[in-house]
């Protein structure tokens, strides 16, 4: 999922700035899809001259000016164009398992400590995760409320499914990484009371 298609995706819901997409990609939308703030602002730019958004300039204030932008047909025909492609998957980088599998160059204390961060972060992330399956159930997601508002009400059933389809899948994500880093800690405390040395603790 390219950056481009996380924007239009986003705006099919309404016109937003610059600055409201920043805050969406901040809070709902990274959850699902991170990008930093100076990402977002260039591709807006390339999206636009693409022809992917339409641009309309609205005073701010007294003097300034804001850029509201907007989905087109163009923009629109891409996002179905990438929906109906299948996304392929790409080689694996994951450092956490990468250290894990080398942990004997690590100390007992090291090792556990990278674990337990490990189960804390997934355990804040699983907590959050939920919530938001609760919100979207709710409908108090306001970007979700935006969505169904342009739609028609024989769509909603299948625009809240897909929603709560993907957190479902990142909730089954935390609780796997959950499970992982409890085996890990396990294992550790069973190395460790068998007196098995580490490379990292000489």
């Amino acid at each position: 999922m390219s950056l481009r298609h996380a924007l239009l995706a986003t705006l099919t819901a309404q016109p937003m700035t610059g600055y409201e997409l920043v805050k969406y990609f901040d809070g709902s939308v990274a959850y699902v899809w991170s990008a930093p703030h100076s990402q977002i602002y260039p591709e807006l730019r390339r999206m636009e001259r693409d022809g992917l958004v339409g641009v309309e300039v609205v005073p701010r204030g007294e003097r300034a000016e804001k850029r509201v932008y907007s989905i087109n047909e163009a923009g629109t025909a891409e996002l179905q164009r990438w929906e109906r492609e299948p996304t392929p998957y790409q080689s694996e980088r994951d450092p956490y398992r990468l250290k894990a599998a080398h942990f004997e160059q690590a100390t007992y204390e090291a090792a556990r400590h990278q674990l337990q961060e490990h189960l804390r972060h997934f355990t804040r992330a699983l907590r959050d995760w939920e919530q938001m399956l609760a919100d979207l159930d709710a409908r108090r997601v306001s970007l979700l409320r935006r969505r169904l508002e342009q739609r028609p009400e024989e769509e909603h059933e299948a625009i809240v499914a897909f929603r709560k389809l993907a957190f479902r899948g990142e909730v089954l994500k935390a609780r796997a990484e959950i499970a992982w880093a409890e085996e890990g800690l396990a294992l550790l405390d069973e190395l460790e009371g068998k007196g098995v040395p580490l490379r990292g603790e000489r």
